[in-house]
């Protein structure tokens, strides 16, 4: 749906909607243990509780949702050919999160390699980072003679677990770096005390959480550098593109003189890194104007975006978490998450009564788009098991929270348009299992 298109497409009337899914009670099983209808299940013969069509679906989860502005923005860069629109989007940057640097660059990965040369630590430093997370977390390091130090997550936030970060510390560990996961923020507080405590860098990566914040301050705030992604799938989508924010200006000046021969040459006359101005000190990371434009124009939307979408998840998880077993991840209090491209939750099997795979199926039958969630680890992959590549070989480690997660977490889709009559299925689905779950066991 583009973005300027009236919601309610799906003509399917609440009547409709509780009659397809067989006129489940009132309420279901909010705040009960046992649903009240006795209709089989679907993937035992019965009718799906989801009526809505499977054609009409995709409508609910698109992203990225472009409309007038954004094409606008884009077919001005046509018309006036320049560079101009990343400078527009830095200054915009810095005036919504409140940061007195910030630079773009082509993508996430290239603004996390920036910051890695920033950093500015000897040769066998190492960076204490997650497992589960995307692999730009981390590989960048080895261009700059860095190492990970894997840490845990926890299992039902799928965030750094500041307890194993102090079994992983060495002498070696100089610096830091969270992943705010899925739009949810760290305990910020906690971790900034931490790393004041070892004296480490610290580093956010905020690829997935922009627009999140933490005690009123945004994520990419708290960190000495942050890094941000305006990939296709990312809640700030320019089809690719990054942005590095920087406390420092030693750190914005040394990240941006790695990508860009150009910026130099507009840095002030004492600045160390001036004298490079014509050549960089090694690669063009510089994005592409067209992109700028498009996150420039997606920006001025975030807050509204994120709010509407969580506005959505809220509608069925404060309905379905009710549930025995089910377990949303808790948010800091004091903190406001946003959501990127799954509704991630937890079962724990011996409070469910069956299995995350049994009950999958089940609502899968039903008619609701929800799968085992399953993501790469980062120290199982080959790269970190082949000293070739690194100062010192990475410890590859036994991360028991970062297995569990991966044995409990059932992924939803983020629903990206106003659907109710969708969501409200959603949830009867989901009660409707539950009403039978004792049949999956």
């Amino acid at each position: 749906m583009r973005r300027d298109e009236p919601a309610g497409k799906f003509s399917t009337t609440r009547r409709d909607v509780l009659a397809s899914a067989g006129a489940l009670a009132a309420g279901g099983l909010a705040g009960s243990a046992r649903a009240t209808s006795p209709e089989a299940l679907a993937v035992d013969g019965g009718r799906p509780a989801v009526s809505i069509p499977t054609s009409k679906h995709a409508d609910a989860f698109r992203w990225p949702l472009y409309g007038p502005t954004e094409e606008a923005a884009v077919l001005d860069v046509l018309r006036n050919p320049g560079y101009g629109p990343i400078d527009d989007l830095e200054r915009d940057w810095r005036e919504h999160f409140g940061v007195s640097y910030a630079k773009a660059h082509c993508n996430g990965t290239s603004a996390i390699a920036a910051m890695f040369f920033a950093l500015n630590l000897p040769p066998g430093a190492e960076v204490l980072v997650p497992s589960y997370t995307f692999f730009a977390s981390i590989v960048p390091m080895r261009l700059f003679g860095l190492v990970p130090a894997f840490v845990d997550v926890n299992p039902r936030t799928l965030n750094f677990d500041l307890d194993d970060a102090r079994r992983r510390l060495t002498p070696n560990v100089r610096a830091m770096m969270p992943v705010h996961w899925m739009g949810l923020p760290c305990p910020m507080d906690d971790v900034s005390a931490f790393a004041r405590e070892h004296g480490l860098a610290l580093l956010e990566d905020v690829a997935h959480a922009p627009g999140a914040a933490y005690r009123g301050k945004p994520l990419g705030a708290w960190g000495r550098m942050s890094i941000f992604s305006y990939q296709t799938t990312k809640p700030l989508p320019a089809m690719e593109g990054g942005m590095g924010m920087y406390q420092d200006r030693a750190d914005y000046e040394r990240a941006t003189s790695f990508g860009h021969s150009d910026i130099p040459a507009k840095f002030p006359a004492d600045s160390p890194y001036r004298r490079y101005a014509g050549t960089g000190l090694g690669l063009k990371l510089r994005m592409n104007p067209m992109a700028a434009a498009l996150a420039r124009a997606q920006l001025a939307g975030l807050d509204a975006r994120n709010t509407a979408g969580t506005a959505q998840v809220r509608r069925l998880n404060d309905r379905i978490a009710q549930l025995p077993g089910l377990v949303e991840p808790p948010c800091p209090a004091d903190a406001r998450r946003i959501y990127y491209a799954n509704n991630i939750l937890f079962l724990d099997e011996s409070k469910a009564g069956a299995s995350r795979a049994a009950i999958v199926k089940a609502l899968q039958a039903e008619g609701v788009k929800a799968r085992e969630h399953r993501y790469p680890l980062q120290h199982k992959m080959p790269l970190y098991a082949e000293a070739e590549w690194w100062h010192h070989k990475p410890l590859i480690p036994d991360l028991a929270g970062t297995e569990e997660a991966n044995r409990t977490a059932i992924a939803l889709p983020y629903f990206t348009s106003e659907v109710p009559e969708l969501v409200d299925q959603y949830a009867q689905a989901f009660e409707k299992v539950w009403a039978h779950r004792d049949k999956l066991a």
